[in-house]
């Protein structure tokens, strides 16, 4: 029954699947189209639950390695990327495959290995064990020295200071990452790599409208999944802005309590989640009190990619 009371509820612009995820998921209902169920996903497609169990229910199978995919069968990397030793496996086996990685993320695969072409050291900007750093990791020829934060910076070995660049996981705290960004150039003057604002249009988007959103609400919910990068630094920054701040799965996970004394809740959403959970928080907030939806001014994505050849030109998939 809900409360006689009024519960402004703030939407975040834009939040939400992101180009690349919107892109992974098509390729796998294109490849079911094509070639009927199964198709099997090495990883999950994207990080939720709600769209692997969506795109599972339509036959879509995930595994862990290449090794549990039967022969012949049609094969797809997610969208965080793999490394060259399990493409390896699945030329070896002659799977067809078909990639899911992200475009920005196959982008800084190829600055990287770019790096090591004119010999310099490549350090990577990420999260230890996340799938994306591991193909990334796997992409570079030779490896690459792997730091999270800026005390990791001076524990490096680094054989030639004056021949180094560094590369970025494409969904971490843009504010984290220029500070080791600013930490690196300190301790090497002449390494090479991008600006802050080339990690992923998408995760700086949203970390944008989340803090923008943080300045006018009383409480921030994120939907999104536990393992998601992305959506567990939208609710990290509202906890730095001093907002009490939530990553939540979907409705079910919301606490009742987190609304005493709340007026005003802002709303946003992992770039792997989709819209249906938000409206679905939406609709479990109408339990509490009236409902006032509000749309945060923001910037409006357009960007859009293209899918592999495998689905546009299915004959040379044969």
């Amino acid at each position: 029954m809900a409360e006689n009371r009024e519960i402004r509820v703030m939407l975040a612009q834009p939040r939400g699947f992101c180009a690349g995820v919107e892109r992974a998921i098509e390729i796998v209902e294109k490849a079911l189209e094509l070639h009927g169920p199964p198709v099997y996903v090495r990883h999950e497609i994207v990080h939720n639950k709600h769209v692997v169990e969506s795109l599972r229910a339509k036959g879509a199978v995930f595994v862990e390695e290449v090794s549990d995919i039967p022969d012949g069968a049609v094969t797809i990397f997610s969208a965080h990327g793999i490394s060259e030793a399990v493409e390896q496996q699945a030329r070896d086996r002659g799977l067809p495959v078909i990639d899911a990685t992200c475009p920005l993320v196959s982008k800084v695969h190829k600055e990287g290995q770019n790096h090591v072409r004119h010999s310099r050291e490549v350090i990577l900007i990420g999260h230890a064990g996340h799938p994306e750093v591991e193909g990334t990791q796997g992409r570079i020829p030779g490896g690459v020295k792997l730091v999270t934060k800026t005390e990791d910076v001076d524990l490096m070995d680094i054989k030639n200071p004056d021949e180094v660049a560094y590369v970025t996981q494409t969904t971490l705290s843009v504010d984290d990452t220029r500070d080791v960004i600013e930490a690196l150039k300190a301790r090497f003057p002449k390494i090479v790599g991008p600006d802050v604002k080339d990690i992923c249009y998408a995760t700086q988007n949203r970390q944008r409208s989340a803090r923008d959103l943080a300045s006018h609400v009383d409480l921030l919910l994120v939907v999104g999944a536990q393992n998601s990068s992305n959506s567990n630094r939208l609710r990290d920054l509202g906890v730095e802005l001093g907002i009490p701040s939530h990553l939540i799965d979907d409705a079910e996970s919301l606490d009742p309590a987190w609304l005493d004394g709340v007026n005003t809740v802002g709303l946003t959403a992992g770039a792997s989640a989709p819209e249906e959970l938000v409206q679905g928080v939406v609709d479990r907030l109408r339990d509490f009190g009236t409902v006032v939806l509000e749309e945060n001014p923001g910037v409006e994505e357009t960007v859009q990619f293209k899918l592999p050849k495998e689905l546009t030109q299915p004959q040379a998939a044969e």
